[in-house]
């Protein structure tokens, strides 16, 4: 995410993703109605209203994971809020990956491990995150990052538990890997990421405002 990629393009209704391949499992939002779950963005509208067809897309079925409100409309929009202050502020280019793990979250109607007609939407257990944070302005972000660049990861238990504040789920990047299975950031000399993504991020976070519900 980059300052180019922040706008005023309007939010649009939720739409099931028609270029699944055959064969593939295609979600609607009734499937998410009267579950207790938010539809949560992975990536998130404000984070690419730029244009129209930019924040179209992000309202994708694809795009989107049930979410216990507590998560998406606390502690997950808080995050999502910062990474655009670093951006918009501090002028930053962020490399942000996001999922879920695990089966079986908690929301306003209580546990569920999957919700949706014939429950074929699998509830997580968890929501996390892992962002690159590097110097914007011109060059090759690939080449910026050293010693010092900044990592942040979060993992978040998906249930009614989440207040406003993201830095309390601070975690490694190493402990998303491992929880995952995944690597990240793999283009980055071994000998420069992977001691970073050892270390948890330990930056001073202003406490956040509280949001509208």
């Amino acid at each position: 995410m980059t300052d180019a990629d922040i706008g005023s393009a309007s939010r649009v209704p939720f739409y099931p993703d028609q270029d699944l391949p055959r064969g593939f499992r295609m979600i609607t939002p009734a499937d998410y109605t009267g579950s207790g779950f938010d539809r949560g963005h992975m990536c998130d509208h404000s984070d690419r209203s730029s244009t129209p067809e930019s924040s179209h897309a992000t309202f994708s079925m694809s795009n989107m994971i049930p979410q216990s409100p507590y998560v998406n409309q606390k502690a997950w929009a808080q995050l999502e809020s910062y990474c655009r202050q670093l951006v918009e502020r501090g002028h930053k280019h962020l490399y942000i990956v996001a999922g879920p793990a695990g089966q079986g979250g908690e929301g306003k109607k209580g546990p569920r491990s999957q919700i949706g007609r014939a429950t074929r939407v699998v509830v997580p257990a968890q929501c996390w995150k892992v962002i690159m944070v590097l110097d914007g302005g011109q060059g090759d972000d690939l080449q910026k990052a050293d010693a010092k660049t900044r990592l942040i990861a979060v993992i978040m238990p998906n249930d009614m538990t989440a207040g406003e504040e993201w830095a309390g789920y601070r975690v490694s990047v190493r402990a998303v890997e491992q929880l995952t299975g995944y690597a990240f950031f793999d283009r980055v000399p071994a000998a420069i990421i992977e001691p970073l993504k050892a270390e948890v991020d330990a930056e001073r976070i202003p406490r956040p405002v509280a949001m509208r519900h």
